[in-house]
Formats: structure tokens, sequence, C-alpha cells
């Protein structure tokens, strides 16, 4: 009995170490974009529907680095598109980097560039879907859209820009279907650039370049009737909206 007692004890460290290092892996980073195939993600075309990567030009991938609107000559018509997680996201830490291309397309062609990061999405029947974004613009990346839902955020008194110790307004619903609150500064920088979307529940915060520039809180979507639900989960999607732009190191970890 006692030799027993005695080995239990000895197991006991080692146990531990291993269970420290299983809950470290599973909080790690993992690439959600990866190799040369869109496994885990389909693609959406407005007014085509969902397409199979190999019957579209939009998105390209290769050795985990996405490409939009590759080697499309410039100011050639170009419809808008998106690129959606087949699974539904809740708590979790998203990164990636993004470089503009050169390239613009109509109807977008005379615009800056565009693009962005859309997030618990509750709605794909619509184009563009339902659900919360950070956008990815020239001179407006980490301004947070709301699209058929609502959410509050801390808003300047003059500026009307995010600001942490701002006031608390609550913006968004299904009509108008799109609403945005501004961000704090444009970190945005030639060449790579870094965004970081951190989702808790309701709430969400974007980071560029490592500054903080927005932060939702209680975003709700529409239930049934009149009643309005916490919206704190859904699927992801990169956009493709008329400018020629490059992703990678795409990485998510769960909270």
């Amino acid at each position: 009995m006692c030799r027993e007692k005695y080995s239990v004890m000895r197991l006991l460290p080692l146990l531990l170490v291993l269970l420290f290092c299983t809950c470290g892996r599973a909080q790690e980073f993992m690439p959600i974009l990866q190799g040369s195939n869109f496994t885990g993600w389909h693609i959406q075309i407005k007014d085509q529907g969902v397409v199979s990567p190999e019957d579209q030009a939009i998105f390209s991938l290769r050795n985990g680095q996405l490409r939009v609107y590759p080697g499309i000559p410039d100011q050639t018509p170009q419809p808008y598109a998106a690129l959606i997680t087949d699974s539904v996201y809740q708590n979790f830490h998203l990164k990636l980097e993004y470089k503009w291309g050169q390239g613009k397309y109509p109807p977008r062609g005379d615009f800056v560039r565009d693009a962005g990061i859309l997030f618990h999405v509750f709605d794909t029947t619509q184009f563009w879907a339902s659900g919360l974004e950070c956008q990815i613009q020239e001179g407006d990346t980490g301004d947070a859209w709301l699209i058929g839902a609502r959410a509050q955020s801390s808003v300047q008194d003059v500026i009307r820009n995010y600001d942490p110790k701002g006031k608390i307004q609550e913006r968004g619903g299904t009509y108008p279907r799109f609403s945005r609150f501004h961000r704090a500064y444009c970190w945005e920088r030639t060449g790579w650039n870094s965004v970081e979307v951190i989702v808790k529940g309701a709430g969400a915060e974007f980071y560029v370049n490592g500054h903080l520039v927005n932060a939702l809180q209680a975003a709700e979507y529409p239930g049934p009737g009149d009643e309005w639900l916490p919206l704190d989960k859904g699927r992801i999607i990169l956009q493709a909206e008329g400018a020629q732009i490059h992703y990678r190191s795409v990485v998510l970890k769960r909270l």
C-alpha cells in the first residue's frame, strides 16, 4: 500500500507538467489559412453565390499567403467577393498582416483601396453578410462597421471618434443596415501592417500595428419579432472589395 502511494506521489509532478503543456498547446495561435487550398473556407461572389475555388480568380492561396484579385489588370471591372470560414467562432484572438497591391477595380476604381475582416457573421444570405466588421481601408483601418446588427462604443464628444474615456453610444440596427464607429487614429503605414481582433463575448477590440484603435461592446442581432439577442459568435469573412490586397500570417487563438 505504501509503495503504491509512493509511486502515485512520484507521478504527480509529471502529470501536472503534462496537463500544463496540453493546456498551453490548446491556447496557442494556429493558422486558419495554410497551404495552397481553401480547406475550412468557402467563397461567395456577389450576384453569383457560393463558387468552388477552381471556378474563380479573385482569391489565390499559395503557401499560406492570400492574394486578392491577383494579376488582374488595373481598372478592370470586378465583382465583390467574400472568403468565409466554414466554422463558427466564439471568444478568440485573430491576427493577420496585410499589404496593399496596386490594382483598383470598378465599381471602386476611383476610390481608396478597401477590404475588411467581418466576424460574428450570422447571416450570409445578403451581400455583404450581416455581422460586425473591422475595416481595412486606406486611411481608415480600424473603423468598426455594424451590418444588420447593433453595438455600443465609447465616443469622443468633439471629433466623434473612438475614445476609451468617451461617452457610451449605441449605433446600428436593421435600418439603415450599415452603421459605423470611427477609429481613434490611423496607424496604417506603407507596406505590411498588422491587425488584431480580440473578441470576448459580445465585445471586441481592434488593434492596428499594436495600437488599440476601436472597441465594441454589447453587440446584438435581431431575433424573432422585435427581440434583440447577444451577438457573441459567428463566422469570419475576409473581403474582396475592389482592391488588390495581400494577407499573410492569418492565425487565431481561442480564448
